[in-house]
């Protein structure tokens, strides 16, 4: 079998449309017109899209207003996904096969790498969807109100809300599937396993906006410059503490719900239920006093966020409305393909949150980009 297809692989390949042992090399590029399903390719270009857009607004950024913050975020997001993904998708070569077995498979897109197991739309959904949800916050001025922690509570929670919009729609329209009996992904929440929901849509993003805004973001909104190398240094720092987050965050429930899935998936709740009871509130809060303007105004505007956020939720929309006619004549939970549906429920809810948040953030002062403070004569010391 090609580079590591295991027989669970194999299998999920088979079902998703495409061959695992013909699945080639460390690139490969397919027609768009010849993929599983038309959704494949508007999912991938318009993540990424974003993703490259978002790239060039980090750079734009750093030039013209000296704040690193976004870029950091952009290239953070992807050192941790280069951390967590190898081992996920080749558990036998890193030595993670009895702990994480095979948990599940990629469909093939318009360009994939590693053989199969990673889309290119993979690779930019990590900082466009860390960009918009961190963006989003700071343009509320959360950070600079509530501090650190609970800045980046409410990016996990506005996270977890565009994110579950994809992710609860993925595997009815073969974006993916995932393995039904790994016991790392249970229990299922309908066709999404709820580590899932809880960990990689609220957890991951919370841990990166933590340590973006610890190492970075609030010596940025100090005053405060860095030189290239203490860049460097600071955000190959962040995508390890990160991943090391991702592993310490989720905790309660790995060790809580150990023998008992029922156990573990009551705990994974209560996780994201804190995250949300938090985040709520402080998000209102600052909206409110924000429009009242009895709270500090955000530090600059971010239209690019603003406006692809948009067009995100708009492209999801329409995808989520292609899908319904089988979504509804689905039974028992599967649709007449043999696809696993989401809970539609809780997407409208995930819709409605990303909604409002991105209205929020039209809807409050909106003052232009300003220079940041003049640099250090001498650079700060590392």
């Amino acid at each position: 079998m090609a580079a590591g297809c295991s027989p669970t692989f194999a299998d999920l390949a088979v079902r998703l449309g495409f061959s695992c042992e013909e699945a080639g090399g460390l690139v490969e590029f397919r027609n768009p017109a010849d993929l599983e399903n038309w959704t494949l390719p508007v999912l991938e270009w318009m993540i990424v899209l974003g993703a490259v857009l978002a790239l060039v607004h980090a750079i734009l950024r750093l030039r013209r207003q000296g704040d690193p913050t976004n870029l950091v975020l952009w290239f953070g997001a992807t050192a941790f996904l280069f951390v967590i993904e190898p081992p996920i998708y080749f558990p036998a070569t890193f030595g993670t096969e009895e702990y994480l077995g095979t948990m599940f498979a990629h469909n093939v897109f318009t360009v994939d790498f590693l053989w199969g197991r990673l889309p290119l739309y993979i690779v930019a959904i990590y900082p466009l969807m860390a960009t918009l949800a961190f963006e989003l916050v700071r343009m509320l001025g959360v950070f600079r109100r509530y501090g650190v922690f609970l800045g980046a509570v409410c990016v996990g929670f506005v996270h977890h809300a565009f994110y579950e919009i994809f992710d609860q729609l993925g595997p009815q329209l073969r974006w993916w599937e995932w393995t039904l009996d790994n016991k790392v992904n249970l229990p299922f929440f309908d066709a999404v396993p709820l580590p899932s929901v809880v960990v990689f849509a609220a957890l991951w993003p919370m841990s990166l906006a933590l340590c973006v805004q610890f190492f970075v973001g609030r010596h940025v909104d100090a005053g405060r410059a860095f030189s290239g190398l203490q860049l460097v240094w600071r955000t190959v720092v962040i995508g390890l503490t990160a991943s090391i987050g991702v592993f310490v965050l989720p905790l309660p429930a790995t060790v809580g719900g150990l023998g008992s899935d029922t156990v573990r998936g009551v705990l994974y709740a209560a996780e994201l239920v804190a995250v949300t009871v938090v985040a709520i509130p402080l998000l209102a809060r600052q909206w409110s006093a924000l429009r009242r303007g009895t709270a500090t105004g955000p530090a600059y505007s971010n239209d690019f966020v603003r406006y692809y956020a948009i067009v995100y939720i708009v492209v999801m929309g329409a995808l989520w409305a292609s899908a319904l006619p089988d979504f509804f004549a689905a039974t028992d939970g599967v649709t007449a393909n043999g696809d696993p549906i989401g809970n539609l429920w809780y997407t409208i809810g995930c819709f409605a949150v990303a909604i409002a948040t991105v209205a929020a953030s039209f809807t409050v002062p909106r003052p232009a980009d300003t220079p940041a403070p003049e640099p250090q004569s001498v650079a700060a010391p590392a």
